[in-house]
């Protein structure tokens, strides 16, 4: 189905006058004023629930929840014992098809005894660290996006725009959302082929984000928007490269800046350009933006507000994260085993982007759906060139007692065109390298002196 008649199914809010207004604009006291009341949270969503099945927001839990046992590491979250509500499969999804994505109609029709999804009822009780909220609150009436969208001003630590005007500030909040400010952990990688094979790869993976320090966060002005480290153990082929790196707040003068170490040549060089549709090892399935549904500079596309829907999307979970699920039954032929997925209904904001003439990438248009709560990009869907659709991602977040926020666990990219997917940020195996988060991190530790020690 084309985009253009996907919108043009029932239940949305359509915000098309928004899209043409200005991308600067900043709302007015009052406006800003109904921020965390009855009628609105913090982080500028809706509290209510809905006749067809979301849930009111309570945000009751933060940082722990009942059952709760551990400081950190895996925990099976407060809804372990729900059973689904019901499973939309190929058979049945016309019944649901108005709060369904294109791709996971897409994945439906194209793999109808393998996939589907589970329907559990639909929670909003995580909620936010009070320096969030505050955050939020003083952004609503200074934060601005700035260099012909290339950045923004305001605090960091929240999103700048909790009543977004402009596809611009929609993205720059999918791209700032409140989460973890240091992340370490051994991810294993699994390519998985039209014909069943699999090859796997495994990352020693960083990062820290100054900006979501809670002790520090500082202005969306700041040179550094987040750093990186990855070193690869697997494949073999690959074994002893790392990858440092940061990203900046503002791409007017700068970029995403990587230098890698090569074991064959043992010795450290800056890369070219690592972003965009920069493929990432080891098959190349996913592009470096795709990261987070979408990261990095928001330039090579015009951005629209679509509007908010309700729709079926991945959310809280836990399951899937399970260190007690082994890599045999969760990764299988055409998607992994749906049964250790788990899908609610929620609100979503759509954000359209449609690639700008004169540049190029290969994606032509993205679809973005992100939730109204955290503005974490739930699914993402990335058209090709003839506007068919190429790839879907699926990103699984939990929440995490570590970080009082959720956390991104185990992605799927599923490449519509070659009849294969990548599942990445897999952890199940990992022992006691499973998901360390906001553990604190200096930035020397991503550095090409880093890169250099790391790849020995």
């Amino acid at each position: 189905m084309r985009l253009k008649a996907a919108l043009a199914s029932c239940g949305w809010v359509v915000l098309a006058g928004l899209a043409a207004s200005p991308a600067f604009a900043k709302v007015p006291a009052e406006k800003a004023a109904e921020l965390d009341t009855p009628k609105t949270t913090c982080m500028g969503a809706e509290r209510a629930g809905s006749a067809s099945g979301v849930a009111a927001y309570t945000g009751k839990y933060v940082g722990t929840w009942p059952g709760q046992t551990k400081p950190f590491g895996y925990e099976p979250g407060p809804y372990k014992d729900e059973k689904p509500q019901f499973t939309i499969t190929a058979q049945n999804m016309d019944k649901y098809a108005d709060k369904l994505t294109e791709g996971q109609k897409a994945l439906l029709k194209k793999y109808p005894t393998t996939y589907r999804m589970n329907i559990y009822p639909s929670h909003r009780d995580f909620g936010f660290q009070p320096y969030v909220c505050e955050t939020t609150k003083k952004n609503a009436t200074t934060a601005e996006v700035v260099d012909d969208g290339l950045g923004i001003s305001g605090t960091s630590g929240s999103i700048p725009f909790p009543f977004p005007q402009s596809g611009l500030e929609a993205i720059w909040n999918m791209i700032n959302p409140p989460r973890a400010w240091t992340e370490m952990g051994v991810f294993d990688i699994a390519d998985v082929y039209a014909n069943g094979s699999i090859t796997w790869g495994r990352n020693r993976f960083m990062t820290l984000n100054p900006n979501n320090d809670p002790s520090k966060r500082g202005s969306y002005t700041d040179k550094i928007n987040a750093y990186f480290s990855t070193g690869y153990l697997l494949p073999e082929r690959e074994k002893g490269f790392v990858a440092v790196g940061y990203q900046p707040n503002n791409f007017t003068h700068d970029s995403t800046q990587s230098w890698q170490y090569l074991p064959g040549l043992r010795r450290v060089r800056q890369a070219p350009e690592v972003g965009f549709d920069y493929p990432v090892p080891p098959a190349g399935l996913r592009t470096v933006d795709d990261d987070y549904g979408f990261n990095g500079s928001p330039e090579r596309y015009t951005w629209k507000l679509v509007g908010k829907k309700e729709m079926y999307v991945p959310y809280d979970n836990f399951k899937i994260n399970d260190p007690s699920i082994k890599y045999a039954d969760l990764i299988k032929p055409n998607n992994p085993n749906p049964d250790y997925e788990r899908y609610e209904l929620h609100r979503v904001w759509v954000v359209e982007g449609t690639l700008k003439q004169g540049v190029r990438h290969i994606y032509a248009k993205r679809v973005l759906y992100a939730d109204e709560d955290t503005w974490l990009t739930l699914t993402a869907d990335n058209y090709d060139t003839h506007g068919a659709l190429y790839r879907t991602a699926t990103v699984n977040f939990f929440y995490s007692q570590e970080s009082k926020a959720f956390h991104r666990g185990a992605t799927i990219y599923q490449d519509l065109t070659a009849n294969a997917y990548e599942a990445g940020y897999l952890v199940n195996e990992a022992g006691d390298n499973w998901w360390r988060i906001n553990t604190p991190l200096t930035p020397d530790k991503f550095s090409p002196s880093a890169a250099a020690r790391g790849g020995h």
